[in-house]
């Protein structure tokens, strides 16, 4: 799961609440311009992160290894707890494959989750936790935007348009140079200006240090969903509030790892189970995620 949620930070962090009803569409209305949009979507993000934070929902991220003709060779099952701290997201193992982590594997998961948790802590938003970052300005500069149309996505108003990676674009950098390799389309909920969809696919190989640790190749590709998720009703919320949060993912990848092994996967990520939660931290390494019991 972890080469969707790379191909989506190509992009921009995404996930962020809104509160808005839906706006009438109409075909008079001219179309927002696409930089400005992209930029509201952020600063909604950075306006609204916190409220994010009191949430956490349960991940179930399904990994099928395949061969050369497509078969299911392999097939893992990962069930995690994901939540927010600030403004990166978490998650915390609790299952392999329907069962429960031993007690030993699971208190190395929570040490593992608590140096994760006091790094989040001293990660600006917006930033990664690992590796470079791309901001949407760059990333503007980098693709050609095209086909920008309004459309109904999901009964709500939705502004959509299309990208692609412009080839002769200067680039410094593996996602600056990752995203002049990619095409894909991305859905803008019109009233909240929160991501709905995002699909991206590798038009060319891409080579990580040159292809001597991976080459992704040409035709892999990413989708992620987000969708308004009804908040329990808490001390910032009033009911009826709607929190835009992750509600799954899906792709399929093959890559030449360390120029020998090919390794092709068709990954899912189902999202449910939202509730509020607090982060409670006693000895070092000994954070917890507890949900809040009602």
């Amino acid at each position: 799961m972890q080469g969707a949620r790379w191909a989506i930070v190509l992009l921009l962090a995404v996930a962020t609440p809104g509160g808005n009803a839906a706006a009438q569409a109409g075909p008079e209305r001219p179309l927002p311009e696409v930089p400005t949009l992209m930029r509201e979507v952020q600063e909604h993000q950075r306006q609204l992160d916190k409220v994010r934070e009191l949430y956490t929902y349960t991940s179930t991220q399904t990994t099928e290894d395949l061969d050369a003709n497509a078969r299911v060779t392999k097939t893992e099952t990962v069930t995690g707890e994901d939540f927010f701290v600030n403004g990166h997201v978490l998650s915390r193992t609790v299952k392999r494959n329907g069962q429960p982590l031993s007690a030993h594997d699971a208190e190395k998961e929570q040490e593992r989750v608590a140096k994760l948790v006091e790094k989040a802590e001293q990660t600006p938003p917006g930033q990664p936790l690992r590796g470079p970052t791309i901001t949407v300005g760059r990333l503007l500069e980098i693709m050609d935007v095209r086909n920008e149309r309004r459309v109904e996505f999901r009964g709500r108003p939705t502004v959509v348009f299309d990208f692609v990676g412009r080839k002769n674009a200067k680039t410094h950098g593996m996602l600056e140079d990752a995203s002049k390799k990619l095409r894909g389309t991305i859905w803008i909920d019109e009233a909240d200006r929160q991501v709905a969809r995002l699909e991206v696919t590798f038009m060319e190989n891409f080579h990580v240090a040159g292809g001597l640790v991976a080459n992704v190749e040409k035709g892999s590709h990413f989708g992620f969903d987000q969708a308004p998720v009804p908040l329990e009703k808490g001390e910032h919320e009033q009911a009826g509030d709607e929190l835009w949060l992750p509600t799954g993912a899906e792709g399929t990848m093959d890559a030449r790892v360390l120029l020998l092994k090919m390794v092709r996967q068709h990954f899912v990520e189902r999202d449910s189970e939202y509730k509020r939660f607090r982060v409670e931290t006693g000895q070092a390494g000994k954070a917890r995620v507890k949900p809040e019991k009602h």
